[in-house]
């Protein structure tokens, strides 16, 4: 693992692209391709002091869960970030092009816990009758590392290219949704721009949370009761300009129709 001096000092490189909104150089050219450690210690850094400044943990992100995605972004495995209370857009609602960096949008479906996990590896049986309900959901994701030229490290210290998420308001519980046959359609300023289906994500939404929980127990942090997961992408991701609006949609055989949708301002 790298030094701590590295850390911090990558760390602040981090930060600093957020506040300037200058996005900087890939990490990898210091820390390189293999070391995760590393690469979770500088997201873990640069998310403590946002809670030390005041913002709340409400959940998670999985990312890189969609071969598509993967495809887009050169990597080859899912990673995670910490969803702060300070990163919502209300559904229906609209956020400035000022306050992103890069932003491209995906469409996800995402899960309430309604306990805590263990922390020990648990199975498909016990985090399904964990979770509360699912909750259609976009996630703006960003980037602080130039021209979006990321692979897996960048990524992850980056807080898995984390920015912002807006849920839908209308919470269905698992048996009433088909998560693997649940198919999504986005659209900016009603052209498509992406579809996909619940399959495309690690086979299964279910599948995806499931690495995350088991993840998070091996690290000694498990998931809580009341965290949202944003669970990743059904489908490439898509650019988004001022005056866009983008809506996504996921509906199955069984008359499911969850909607969810976020403009975008200067």
């Amino acid at each position: 693992m790298t030094t701590t001096n590295t850390i911090e000092q990558l760390a602040q490189q981090l930060r600093n692209a957020s506040t300037n909104r200058i996005a900087c150089s890939p990490l990898r050219a210091i820390i390189g391709l293999e070391d995760i450690e590393t690469a979770y210690a500088i997201q873990a850094l640069n998310n403590q002091l946002r809670i030390d400044k005041g913002a709340r943990v409400v959940g998670h992100k999985i990312g890189l869960t969609s071969k598509a995605v993967q495809q887009q972004l050169g990597v080859d495995q899912p990673d995670f970030g910490l969803l702060l209370n300070t990163m919502e857009v209300w559904n229906g609602g609209s956020i400035s092009m000022q306050d992103l960096m890069q932003p491209k949008v995906e469409a996800e479906i995402a899960f309430v816990l309604k306990k805590d996990l263990p922390a020990h590896e648990i199975s498909t049986v016990e985090l399904i009758s964990a979770i509360d309900y699912a909750v259609a959901a976009i996630e703006i994701v960003g980037s602080r590392i130039e021209n979006w030229n990321i692979k897996i490290t960048d990524t992850i210290a980056d807080n898995a290219s984390a920015s912002h998420f807006v849920v839908g308001h209308r919470p269905i519980k698992l048996e009433n949704i088909d998560l693997v046959n649940c198919r999504m359609e986005m659209t900016k300023n009603g052209e498509e721009v992406s579809t996909g289906s619940g399959y495309a994500c690690l086979g299964s939404p279910i599948n995806a949370t499931l690495w995350l929980a088991n993840t998070m127990a091996k690290m000694g942090t498990p998931l809580k009761a009341g965290e949202l997961i944003l669970s990743g992408a059904l489908g490439p991701m898509s650019n988004v300009t001022a005056g866009d609006e983008v809506v996504a949609r996921f509906t199955d055989d069984e008359d499911v129709n969850l909607f969810v949708s976020v403009s975008f301002t200067e």
